[in-house]
């Protein structure tokens, strides 16, 4: 089964080669119990050791099954321990930390075989070694000879076909030593027993071959066996292959952090402290990003994307592709001043606003806005019944932009109400929600311009109540009684008094007085009149079979106003929108929910411009493009300085947490050779200690994130206390996982290097190690 050829080991002492073994050869067949004699440093262990394979020799060859281990990879050997040979130590080798079962189960880990077998196997093995009430204890709970017990049954439990046993009585009593070697003989029955010991009466009276060692050469071998008597070949020696899973790494070092709990709980502390920082600094960033957007969200009240019918461009904007310029960015980076002429190079653009583009922007993502308007040109020809008994016509803005100035009697209010109402409280009435209720808005100090007073007809004086306004009515006059036929053409009628009483005239009311709310960042209406858009749609409604707009359709050539063509100044489509005989719109105002949602607006639009003439693209303006820019990269940049910041903490506490891997590897050399001798490969014992710090690491994560979820109870606290933002610093769950995920990877890679170091020890020398 097993043949030495000629085996020499040599060590290196001081810088000269020592022979440790000089030409050794020995034939093994299984089925027999060897006993090695040899006095102290005379290669008995290192012949152990080399037949087990944690040693290498330096020439000459082992064979097993008759095949040569010179070509054998460091997989090839561990394989072979863990299927092959199972070691008995003299120190008995127990992992502390593990039970009895866990240490007689560890073979089998590495062996892949599953929890429920495992289990099974080992129980059977601690109960043929008299052990079955022991197994749930630990080594320091058992006797030497229970604890070498332990040993064996871990030897066995991979039913191996040598069984190695190194001075397996020499920390025993007598009485214990011949239970123990009673129990080797009746395993030798029925496997390779290679037994090293100095006593050469154990030896006579249980082996049945002795073998004497001098100076690393065999002087004696009572029972010397050829070749011709070595056993068939079993392939089992040779073709299992150990692997130890990830799952059995992390419960080997759970286990092992579980004996130190107190250094365990303290490192994951201080690598929590790097994930508080950056939690604490993701909760109040994100607290902020909230809060700004609502402030944007409001300010962006204000500053909707237009698209008006009409926009003055620059035809020469990339002036840098006219004067082939060298440019970095939007910057020319030539040394040279070019001349330029503004006035000659900006022309009028006309938008195309049809139905296919007002569908078009109706298809939008609605969470991207707060409100769409329309601006329509309908004239409303308003008459309002002065305070003295008499009646004007009241001038109305056909704009709804929101950058009117304060004078403009009449606007359309945005057709968002919901909106509206967040940004303007109601301070007496109701808000309008019919086509003939009209609003009153006021300003912050509950003021409204003379100007306005005077153009509805209302006499001036130092102060109101709210009931002097509301219930007010005003007169719209529908186009048949507004404008009077002469000839071919149509005139305004001046008699606003006779219009203003006559019963098709509309009556539109003041129902409700509106005040931009405390928390609104922006002004959306200006003060005056405000009317829905519905009073716009029936004002359409009613004239567009009005005979104005008949007469218009029935002269498309001729301006039913003045008889005269058309130009380019004044046009068909023009007139038709001013008396209600066209709905298109004329601009379209865009409020955008945040800055970002802006930008994804605008996107939207250029993907309408793709493939279209310059002359049929929608040409749009952004006026809060600057702020917004400027906001959003502070924001960004103060977040990622305040993470760099307690990104120095994490690494280093993750660096400490390296530097604890480190120790622990130390500490538990003796285990990794224990392993080692069970088989385990490089990789598993990498594997053991990247387990270790996986484990801690997400500690540490989990630790940090629950520590920052209660520090910002005070924090929030504090802030509401001085803001008046309630819940205004908060973790999501999302950064949560984000966080713990960064601190298991960053203790993962602070802990390779150790594991690394952990995974190329000598096995032999790692087993002598105290």
């Amino acid at each position: 089964m097993l043949e030495l050829k000629n085996i020499t080991k040599y060590y290196d002492v001081a810088g000269k080669a020592f022979p440790a073994l000089a030409g050794v050869s020995i034939n093994f067949k299984k089925n027999e119990f060897v006993a090695i004699l040899g006095a102290s440093g005379s290669g008995k262990t290192t012949l152990l050791n080399i037949i087990g394979g944690l040693d290498r020799y330096t020439s000459g060859d082992l064979l097993v099954d008759s095949k040569s281990t010179k070509e054998f990879t460091d997989t090839n050997w561990d394989a072979y321990r863990n299927a092959t040979i199972g070691f008995v130590f003299q120190n008995y080798n127990l992992i502390s930390h593990l039970s009895v079962l866990d240490n007689v189960e560890m073979a089998l880990r590495l062996s892949g075989v599953s929890a429920k077998e495992r289990h099974e196997r080992a129980v059977k093995v601690l109960v043929e070694v008299g052990l079955e009430d022991h197994i749930n204890k630990r080594p320091n709970q058992l006797s030497g000879g229970q604890m070498q017990r332990v040993a064996i049954a871990r030897a066995l439990v991979n039913n191996p076909m040598v069984l190695l046993a190194d001075e397996p009585t020499g920390a025993l009593d007598s009485k214990t030593s011949q239970q123990i070697m009673e129990l080797i003989q009746v395993i030798s029955k029925d496997r390779l027993v290679i037994m090293v010991t100095h006593n050469s009466e154990i030896a006579n009276q249980y082996s049945d071959r002795i073998i004497r060692l001098v100076d690393g050469k065999v002087v004696e071998d009572t029972r010397p066996v050829g070749i011709s008597h070595l056993d068939e070949k079993n392939d089992k020696l040779l073709n299992k292959k150990t692997s130890m899973n990830y799952m059995t790494a992390l419960k080997t070092s759970f286990k092992n952090l579980l004996t130190k709990k107190g250094r365990t709980l303290i490192t994951a502390l201080a690598g929590s402290i790097g994930i508080i920082g950056i939690a604490l600094v993701l909760s109040l960033s994100g607290g902020m990003t909230s809060y700004v957007n609502k402030m944007q969200s409001d300010t962006l009240a204000g500053y909707p994307v237009s698209i008006n019918q009409t926009v003055a461009t620059d035809i020469f904007a990339r002036r840098s592709e006219q004067f082939n310029q060298d440019t970095t960015g939007d910057f020319i980076t030539d040394p040279i001043i070019y001349s330029y002429d503004q006035a000659s190079n900006t022309t009028i653009h006309t938008n195309i606003i049809d139905q296919t583009f007002i569908n078009y922007i109706e298809q939008m993502d609605p969470n991207l806005y707060n409100s769409i308007s329309y601006t329509k040109a309908v004239a409303l020809n308003v008459i309002a019944e002065t305070s003295a008994g008499g009646y004007l016509k009241v001038t109305s803005s056909t704009s709804s932009n929101p950058f009117f100035t304060n004078g403009q009697v009449m606007s359309e209010i945005p057709n968002n109400p919901e909106f509206i109402q967040t940004q303007y409280d109601t301070l007496a009435g109701t808000y309008p929600t019919q086509y003939n209720e009209l609003a009153l808005v006021v300003d912050k100090q509950n003021t409204v311009d003379v100007s306005i007073l005077n153009s509805l007809g209302i006499t001036v004086e130092d102060s109101y109540t709210f009931n002097d306004f509301i219930g007010k009515s005003f007169k719209i006059i529908p186009n048949d009684l507004y404008y009077n036929q002469v000839g071919s053409n149509f005139v305004p009628r001046t008699d606003y008094e006779t219009m203003y009483n006559d019963p098709s005239a509309i009556t539109i009311t003041i129902v409700g007085i509106l005040r931009v709310n405390p928390d609104a960042s922006s002004e959306l209406l200006s003060t005056g009149l405000g009317y829905t858009t519905m009073l716009t749609d029936y004002i359409i409604n009613q004239n567009e079979s009005s005979a104005i707009v008949n007469a218009q359709i029935a002269s498309p050539d001729t301006n039913v106003f003045t008889g005269l063509p058309f130009n380019t100044t004044v046009t068909y489509d023009a007139v038709m929108k001013v008396i209600g005989g066209d709905s298109t719109p004329v601009g379209i105002q865009i409020y955008p929910k945040s800055f970002d949602s802006k930008d994804s607006i605008k996107a939207y639009i250029d993907a309408y411009n793709v493939d279209l003439s310059s002359e049929q693209q929608i040409v749009y303006t952004d006026l809060a493009e600057t702020f917004s820019s400027t906001i959003s990269s502070l924001i960004n940049t103060i977040t990622i300085i305040l993470s760099a910041f307690a990104g120095v903490s994490l690494v280093v506490s993750s660096i400490m947490i390296g530097i604890i891997t480190y120790v622990s590897v130390v500490e538990r050399t003796k285990e990794i050779g224990i392993m080692r001798s069970l088989g385990a490969r490089k990789k598993d014992i990498s594997r053991i200690f990247d387990a270790e710090t996986v484990l801690i690491g997400f500690a540490a994560g989990v630790i940090g994130v629950l520590l920052a979820i209660l520090l910002n109870i005070p924090i929030n606290l504090v802030i509401s206390h001085f803001i008046g933002v309630p819940g205004f610093s908060s973790l999501t769950l999302i950064n949560a996982v984000e966080l713990i995920a960064l601190s298991t990877i960053l203790t993962l890679i602070a802990g390779l290097i150790p594991s690394g170091i952990a995974a190329r020890k000598d096995p032999v020398i790692a087993l002598r190690t105290e």
